[in-house]
């Protein structure tokens, strides 16, 4: 058990990674969305471009920050009755849903995207808007998104069956060796106040 959670621990760090790379692009989307607004009022003309653009930012920031929010146990779920329960049966229903829902769900996406991103690729698919982007990034981007939540399932299914067998603590943001949004906030909070003016 310990060399799955080792792997656990490391499928974390990855995707907390990933996760707050990632999450910076939302203030390029604002940034691209901003710019684009200005220039259709100001200018009176707008790029196709631009609009995907934005779109494809978006995709990015949900489709690969999906993981990180599952790690941080913020994905949606009926808090109320789920933290009246047992931590034992918590458990075993949040273990229940990973295998029956999440895995099997990740695992047809990344088999069906796969193929639907390959042909894109390889044929080089473009916007059929005059001016727009490539296509092939957006449709490979499901794909990659998919997998890496896959990848993150793979994890939150390890840590609840080691919780389950006492190898692992049980904490609010979903077990053991990852830190809750919280307790993420209160540390970035801390480290701006820390900051010399």
């Amino acid at each position: 058990m310990q060399g799955l959670l080792a792997l656990s621990r490391g499928i974390d760090a990855a995707m907390t990674r990933i996760g707050r790379s990632i999450a910076w692009l939302i203030f390029v989307a604002v940034l691209v969305s901003t710019v684009n607004a200005l220039i259709r009022k100001i200018f009176n003309t707008s790029s196709n471009s631009w609009l995907e653009l934005q779109w494809l930012l978006f995709g990015f920031v949900f489709l690969l920050c999906s993981p990180w929010t599952l790690l941080s146990n913020e994905h949606i779920r009926i808090d109320i009755i789920n933290a009246k329960l047992p931590p034992r049966l918590r458990s075993a229903i949040e273990l229940f849903g990973h295998l029956v829902f999440l895995l099997p769900f990740t695992v047809i996406m990344v088999l069906t995207a796969g193929p639907f991103a390959l042909r894109s690729l390889l044929g080089n698919e473009q916007s059929s808007n005059a001016g727009g982007l490539p296509l092939w990034p957006a449709k490979l981007l499901v794909l990659v998104g998919f997998l890496a939540l896959l990848i993150q399932a793979i994890s939150e299914i390890i840590k609840r069956i080691a919780i389950m067998r006492g190898d692992l603590a049980d904490t609010l943001s979903g077990g053991g060796h990852h830190a809750s949004a919280e307790a993420e906030a209160e540390r970035l909070l801390a480290q701006t106040e820390n900051r010399p003016a």
